[in-house]
C-alpha cells in the first residue's frame, strides 16, 4: 500500500464530535481565553502556553517546527458546544522510520473529562497508521501527570518505561518522562475497537 504525507498540506480529521485542522498564526485569538484564565493548563508541560505573549510564542514555536517538517500542529473545535477547546500536534515525524510522537496536548478545562480527547486520539491515531503508514506512535508525559498517564493507558497505550531526568520543565526544574507507544499491529488488532467502544459508551 503506497502512503503519502505532505508537511505543507492541510489535512482536516473531523467525525460527529470534533474537528482538528492545521494550527494557524491567528489562532491566537480562539485559544486566548485559555491562556488568560486557565494557565494551570500547563503545569506539566515543558513548553507553557500561559499568558498572551506565552501563547503567541508557543504558536509560533509550533508553526516553525511545521515550516522545519518536524511537526504538525492543529487546533480542536469541540463540534457539540461548537467551540475552540484546546491544541495538539504530531511532533518528532521520523517518515524514513515511520514513526512519530503525538503530545503537546491540552484541553481546556471545560472540556476535560467529556470524551472529546478520545475522539481526537482516534482520529489522530487512524491517520496516522491508515494514512502515514506509520509503524509506531509514541507518547510521553511528566511521570508526576498521573492524569494523562491514566488517559494514554486508557485508549491502549502499552508503558516502556521512565527515562530519568530526561527533560527541563518550564520551572527549570527536571523532570522524569514516562514513555509509551502504540504499534500498528497494535491499532489494527485492538486498540482501533477498544477506542471505538470506548466512544459509544460516552
Amino acid at each position: 500500500m503506497h502512503y503519502t504525507f505532505d508537511l505543507s498540506k492541510e489535512y482536516i480529521l473531523e467525525d460527529d464530535c470534533v474537528l482538528l485542522r492545521p494550527l494557524k498564526a491567528d489562532d491566537c485569538d480562539n485559544l486566548r481565553y485559555f491562556s488568560l484564565n486557565e494557565p494551570d493548563i500547563w503545569t506539566y508541560s515543558s513548553q507553557k502556553a500561559a499568558g498572551e505573549e506565552n501563547l503567541k510564542k508557543y504558536i509560533e514555536f509550533a508553526l516553525n517546527a511545521r515550516a522545519a517538517g518536524n511537526e504538525y500542529p492543529f487546533i480542536v473545535f469541540d463540534k457539540r458546544t461548537q467551540s475552540y477547546a484546546g491544541s495538539t500536534r504530531y511532533y518528532d515525524i521520523q517518515l524514513q522510520h515511520l514513526t512519530l510522537q503525538l503530545g503537546f496536548t491540552w484541553y481546556g478545562k471545560a472540556f476535560q473529562g467529556t470524551g472529546l480527547n478520545k475522539h481526537c486520539k482516534f482520529l489522530l491515531l487512524q491517520f496516522a497508521f491508515e494514512q502515514m503508514g506509520m509503524e509506531r506512535v509514541e507518547f510521553r508525559a511528566d511521570n508526576n501527570n498521573a492524569r494523562s498517564i491514566a488517559a494514554m493507558k486508557s485508549i491502549g497505550c502499552t508503558p516502556e518505561g521512565v527515562l530519568r531526568s530526561h527533560a527541563i520543565k518550564a520551572d527549570g526544574s527536571r523532570r522524569d518522562s514516562i514513555v509509551l507507544s502504540i504499534l500498528k499491529n497494535e491499532w489494527f488488532g485492538h486498540v482501533k475497537e477498544n477506542i471505538r467502544r470506548k466512544m459509544a459508551d460516552l
